[in-house]
């Protein structure tokens, strides 16, 4: 019983992690839902879970049916291209606002380039959690 136990083990081999494909087309910059990806068992090489991937955003087209790869996906964009953004600058004590045209697209925590309005002047910042950019020296 025992070598019969030892055999099936043995040929079964190891399982295969589960891979995640969409059930429809998704475009790029299109925000994934939860009844756009379908958990199928097979050999999956990306994220393990449908909770990785819905409210992400597909940076390239993804296929009914073609896995999606981390690479695939990144956090939702706040700020859009050519966008009107609060800029803020904040150093011990004081804090200037004012805004600016955003010069690419970015989500939160990206870095990106604006432009200030008020001075002409471009400069760099990171994305906040709300939408504004927080520009340091």
């Amino acid at each position: 019983m025992l070598r019969v136990l030892i055999l099936l083990c043995c040929v079964a081999g190891p399982a295969l992690p589960d891979v995640i494909v969409p059930t429809r087309t998704i475009r790029a910059q299109e925000v994934i839902g939860p009844g756009d990806l379908l958990l199928k068992p097979g050999e999956g090489a990306g994220p393990t879970t449908l909770a990785d991937l819905i409210g992400m955003e597909a940076r390239v087209a993804l296929y009914p049916g073609r896995p999606v790869l981390a690479h695939h996906v990144q956090p939702p964009t706040l700020i859009e291209r050519n966008q009107i953004v609060p800029l803020i600058y904040a150093h011990g004590g004081l804090q200037i606002l004012t805004e600016g045209r955003a010069l690419s697209r970015a989500g939160a925590g990206e870095y990106v380039r604006v432009m200030n309005l008020g001075s002409r002047a471009t400069v760099t910042g990171r994305v906040t959690d709300d939408g504004r950019i927080a520009v340091s020296r």
